[in-house]
């Protein structure tokens, strides 16, 4: 069972906001066409759409398929292709919910975009892939209020909750604290692939954009060739940063890694680093 250190987001739809669009800036940054090669797998789960049903044409992403595609697999390990400007912020976090309490092992694999909802259902990932050419918007809640100016006032002090959890999503992700997400979400702050990596926003390129000459050494991408593994034995986020932030710190031989708590892991970060190097 995958022990998933990403944080839950204990809240439901207020009577009086709605958030059925996305952003229509988002629209038109927004690549419809993206698809990847085994998008066809049985344990794929492409979203590729709009956060949220469409009232018109019954097309978008929703929780309701999302559960019942998850309830379909059978598979032990589970990848999700997303490409979506992102829509309704409350399905986006249902979508993300579904996710993270999934026992099996799930993969995000940031195709061209990931913004606004569709961010915090990537977060959900045990490993999140991106694009080298991907972009990782994150910003504050988007809604619909309908009321005079009080109304209004109840509306954006209803949404404080909201961006707080999802700054705590980023923040758990990334490894920083909330506050730093928070500022990125109040900047509407677009990663590029690289800079989703170096924020730790995302793990690692989609394997068609690694380059081979830069997967040798005991660098940062060795590192995060070791995390991927680490990841794979269902090792808790939070334990795996701890290691890994031993492994930074120790230049040269993996051999002198401090002794953890439990020294099987530490065992298999040196064996796995020793045959990268």
């Amino acid at each position: 069972m995958t022990l998933r250190s990403a944080p839950p987001i204990s809240l439901s739809r207020p009577p009086r906001v709605q958030a059925y669009e996305p952003d229509p800036g988002l629209l038109d940054r927004w690549q419809a066409g993206l698809r990847t090669t085994d998008a066809s797998a049985a344990n794929v789960i492409s979203m590729l759409d709009v956060i949220g049903a469409d009232g018109w044409t019954g097309e978008g992403v929703t929780a309701r398929h999302i559960a019942a595609t998850l309830r379909s697999i059978t598979a032990d390990e589970i990848t999700v292709d997303l490409n979506s400007p992102g829509g309704d912020f409350f399905e986006g976090v249902a979508i993300y919910n579904l996710l993270r309490q999934d026992p099996r092992r799930v993969t995000v694999r940031i195709l061209g975009l990931a913004a606004s909802a569709a961010s915090v259902i990537a977060m959900a990932g045990d490993e999140v892939q991106i694009g080298r050419a991907g972009f990782l918007m994150v910003h504050n809640a988007w809604v619909v209020a309908v009321g005079n100016r009080h109304d209004m006032a109840a509306a954006a002090e209803t949404m404080v909750p909201f961006d707080a959890a999802m700054a705590e999503v980023y923040a758990a992700k990334a490894g920083v604290d909330p506050a730093q997400a928070g500022a990125w979400m109040d900047a509407e702050t677009w990663f590029t692939g690289t800079q989703a990596i170096d924020a730790e926003l995302a793990d690692r390129f989609l394997a068609a954009d690694v380059i081979e000459t830069e997967t040798s050494g005991s660098g940062p991408s060795a590192l995060k060739r070791i995390d991927s593994l680490l990841a794979k034995q269902n090792i808790p986020r939070s334990e795996r940063r701890a290691l890994l932030a031993d492994l930074r710190g120790t230049p040269g031989a993996a051999a002198s890694v401090m002794p953890r708590a439990d020294d099987d892991w530490a065992a298999l970060a040196r064996s796995l680093l020793q045959t990268l190097t």
